[in-house]
């Protein structure tokens, strides 16, 4: 049921904060800044140093909050478990890969694979993935999403890569039940503005919500 529970908080959130930082540090004072922003869903990049640790950490201090911490760039087996027992409540992956969602299957873990043809689509969920990760999104635009639903309307697509506040509208219209953001986002942290970072987050939010009316 928790797994369930993790992929509608992620789709109700709309946006998951994919975070990559040059340090555990600064990943921490990244966190706390979309935190006050409004996203709850954040992705703790496997590229970032001491990954494992600051999903570890953040899953510590925010356990009673509601603050839904996973993991990304994992790109196989092996890093996803390890993910797992840091307290990652989700697993994002660039690519299909179907040992990765095995073992979240098999831990009862979110799994959100890559995908970037209609084929790795249908597989994925054939092996019961209930979010499929478009990626990257700025390599075909929000019309993917429209022709991916064509043959697939009981897919639940969540782009990343290029996604950004001009054309984020433009997602959610074309039928992405949520979306992933990172470098848009966060750039404040590259020159210490942290405040930026939380006023960039409240955008988005507020973005979702209302494309969602429209």
């Amino acid at each position: 049921m928790k797994r369930i529970e993790t992929i509608k908080n992620i789709i109700n959130s709309g946006v998951v904060a994919v975070i990559r930082a040059e340090s555990k540090e600064q990943g921490i004072k990244i966190v706390e800044a979309i935190k006050k922003g409004g996203i709850n869903a954040l992705e703790i990049t496997m590229t970032v140093p001491g990954g494992l640790d600051i999903i570890k950490e953040l899953s510590e201090i925010y356990k009673d909050e509601n603050l839904i911490i996973g993991a990304g760039t994992v790109l196989d087996a092996e890093t996803a478990r390890l993910c797992i027992l840091a307290g990652a409540k989700y697993i994002v992956s660039p690519s299909f890969n179907a040992e990765t969602i095995k073992l979240c299957n098999r831990y009862r873990i979110a799994v959100i694979p890559g995908i970037m043809t209609v084929r790795e689509a249908i597989e994925a969920l054939e092996l019961g993935v209930e979010l499929l990760k478009v990626f990257p999104g700025n390599a075909f635009g929000p019309s993917i999403i429209s022709s991916f639903k064509g043959p697939l309307p009981q897919g639940n697509f969540m782009p990343t890569g290029g996604v950004n506040l001009n054309n984020i509208k433009d997602w959610i219209k074309a039928g992405a039940v949520a979306v992933g953001t990172g470098g848009d986002l966060t750039k404040g942290a590259k020159t210490g503005d942290y405040d930026l970072i939380t006023k960039t987050a409240a955008k988005f939010v507020e973005e979702v919500r209302l494309a969602r009316l429209i």
